[in-house]
Parts: structure tokens; C-alpha cells; sequence
């Protein structure tokens, strides 16, 4: 079996808010998948974000909603090229009304910034070196 691409699905207050949100970080919106209370953001050719009304995306689940701005159900972490890169797209996401909670997390090999939509999903922008995603962390 071999997966061909990722949708993760967040619910969001203020669907054009968030839309603005994910245009501002450079991404764009797949108008075939969305409507008045959605929004499929296109993150890469195999990576989607889609943006669901809280209302519609409750009637996904049976499951309360909770307030991802005070509860934490996951980090999606998304790779950049450089780590210029990470630092440009946490400017970028507190330009455009989200946050940057935490510094950045340097291990050398690895460079991390926290990010969070203005609903408070979290999403963790990282670049790794080359070397290390080929053999692994280096030995400490």
C-alpha cells in the first residue's frame, strides 16, 4: 500500500479569515473542493489543509470539539527547504493574524518554529539538513 496524499481537516471560526490566513503564507485554494463552509488550502501537490465551518466539521464526529487554542490533539509539522525559510513563514503567519508560540527550537541538524492559525491549530514548520534525513541525527 502506498499513500498518495494527506488532507488534514481543522475546524475554523471565520472560514474567510482563515482562508486569508493560509493566502497569506503563500498557499492557495483548490475552488473545486470548497464551498461556503469550506476551504481546501493546497499546501504542495500531495498536501492538503482543508478548512471546515466548526458547525460542518462537527458533523464529522461524535466526538466534542474542543478549543485548539487551550487543548492540543496534534502538531503537524511541515518541511521547508532552509532555515531562512522557517523564520520567513513565522514572520509571515504573525503578519497575517496568527501566532508564534515558543522559540525556536535549534538541535543543528534540525530547525523548528511553532505556528498557529488565528483558530490556534498548531502546525510546527521545520528544516532539516539533507544528511540528516538520509542517516539520521548525528551522534551525540
Amino acid at each position: 500500500m502506498s499513500t498518495t496524499n494527506i488532507f488534514v481537516t481543522v475546524p475554523v471560526a471565520d472560514l474567510e479569515v482563515s482562508k486569508a490566513f493560509y493566502t497569506a503564507l503563500g498557499y492557495t485554494v483548490n475552488p473545486n473542493f470548497s464551498d461556503e463552509s469550506s476551504a481546501c488550502i493546497v499546501l504542495s501537490d500531495t498536501i492538503y489543509v482543508m478548512l471546515l465551518a466548526k458547525s460542518r466539521f462537527g458533523n464529522l464526529t461524535d466526538r466534542e470539539l474542543v478549543d485548539p487554542k487551550t487543548h492540543t490533539q496534534a502538531l503537524h509539522a511541515l518541511g521547508v527547504e532552509t532555515r531562512d525559510e522557517v523564520d520567513a513563514l513565522a514572520a509571515t503567519a504573525l503578519d497575517a493574524g496568527g501566532s508564534v508560540p515558543g522559540d525556536p527550537q535549534d538541535f543543528g541538524f534540525m530547525y523548528a518554529r511553532d505556528i498557529e492559525d488565528p483558530d490556534g491549530n498548531g502546525w510546527q514548520i521545520t528544516w532539516m539538513d539533507p544528511a540528516a534525513q538520509q542517516n539520521g541525527p548525528p551522534a551525540e
